[in-house]
């Protein structure tokens, strides 16, 4: 399988523009590329095998390793993505962007709960009783948005992922 995955040009060009796809790179100039189109005010996301992309994992704004045994391997990146899965990397991506929306909501839900029970708090008008009352309700409630969020929000394809 893990021969299959890198046939090559013509296996990435069917996800990648081919314009965008460089082969025989040493890993300074991985690094150099990278750093390059970074100094352009480009986001970059580095995809590599993680053995020679060390130094551009790290450098990329997000740095995805492939792997055929996700569970031995910790290159210097944000995510490690098994071979086979490859084709799933739009979903991953979707997934995650939603994934960063439901955090930011979860705070924003946590920090109005947490500022009315200041300011109630405060002014003397919240007995401790109540406070003992709210304080796992703002958890549960935090805990109950973001598994409906997520299971809601999650793409078809990756429901289905073995």
């Amino acid at each position: 399988m893990y021969h299959r995955f890198y046939s090559g040009r013509e296996f990435l060009k069917q996800y990648v523009d081919e314009s965008s796809l460089v082969f025989y790179q040493q890993p300074a100039d991985k690094l150099q590329f990278v750093k390059h189109l970074q100094a352009g005010a480009e986001t970059v996301m580095m995809v590599g095998d993680g053995l020679n992309d060390a130094g551009a994992l790290k450098q990329a704004d997000v740095g995805l390793a492939i792997s055929d045994d996700v569970n031995n391997f910790s290159p210097a990146c944000d995510g490690i993505i098994e071979a086979s899965q490859f084709h799933n990397l739009d979903s991953l991506l979707v997934y995650s962007k939603r994934g960063v929306n439901i955090v930011k909501v979860s705070f924003a839900i946590s920090l109005l709960y947490n500022t009315i029970g200041v300011f109630l708090a405060v002014q003397g008008t919240m007995s401790p009783l109540m406070a003992a009352i709210l304080m796992p309700v703002s958890s549960i409630t935090i805990v109950s948005f973001t598994t409906l969020a997520s299971n809601f929000s999650v793409p078809g394809k990756l429901k289905s992922l073995d």
